[in-house]
């Protein structure tokens, strides 16, 4: 997949232009059986532990470079779901896929370490990603129905998981028609076919974006973190 189409100096220089509203850190956490895995955590300013918040898995595409999935997460995740004022956090897949039993290891160790540190709140945990980390947020959501409460996939395929194990939590599906990648029509079918099965489901389809277009997909992220925050307010 080719990099982000927003250039690393553009977002800092964003970033130091307006008022910080959350704090990042690059950090490491060492996994048994797996290594070293490379994360990124974004941490609201008005952080209090008194007040427990939503927590953020943000799932990169298929790119390999250090803390790329930090850089995932300012770009698109931060601005298109800054209004949840979550915990976010975003790790460098330490495999071919996030569907690989080691990069799933990898996720549950880092969210129990994140759930150990920070106050969440537990009923507020969101699983996103984009293409591979799409194709990853429904593995997540399908094997972790008892740990994440909402799901956003973005162009991202389900073709992996048995159909009966998905959107077993409220699940937003944002999909571009001219994705060439991960192609339309199967991911709308999908959609369909769970809302059929009376799942919480939303399917939005979107005009225009190819699939290296992911800034293209930070409004109808907002969109969708909006949607999420009213079920989670059910």
């Amino acid at each position: 997949m080719k990099r982000l189409l927003v250039p690393a100096l553009l977002v800092v220089l964003v970033m130091l232009a307006r008022p910080a509203a959350a704090i990042m850190h690059q950090r490491t956490l060492s996994v048994p059986d797996v290594g070293t895995v490379l994360y990124g955590i974004s941490v609201p300013d008005d952080y209090d532990a008194r007040q427990p918040r939503p927590l953020v898995l943000a799932l990169h595409p298929g790119e390999r470079a250090p803390y790329y999935g930090a850089r995932f997460m300012l770009s698109i995740i931060t601005p298109g779901l800054k209004d949840l004022r979550a915990i976010m956090v975003a790790p460098d897949c330490p495999w071919r896929g996030w569907n690989d039993p080691t990069a799933e290891k990898a996720v549950m160790a880092l969210l129990q370490k994140v759930l150990g540190e920070y106050s969440i709140d537990r009923r507020r945990i969101l699983v996103t990603g984009y293409s591979m980390g799409g194709r990853g947020t429904w593995f997540m959501e399908s094997h972790h129905a008892d740990l994440f409460t909402a799901a956003i996939v973005m162009a991202g395929s389900a073709r992996d998981e048995p159909l009966d194990g998905l959107a077993k939590i409220p699940t937003y599906v944002l999909h571009s028609r001219a994705d060439q990648t991960m192609p339309f029509e199967p991911a709308q079918r999908t959609a369909q076919e769970l809302e059929k099965l009376g799942r919480v489901i939303k399917f939005e389809a979107l005009e225009g974006l190819a699939h290296t277009e992911m800034g293209g997909y930070i409004e109808p992220l907002s969109r969708a973190g909006r949607w999420v925050a009213d079920h989670w307010g059910k």
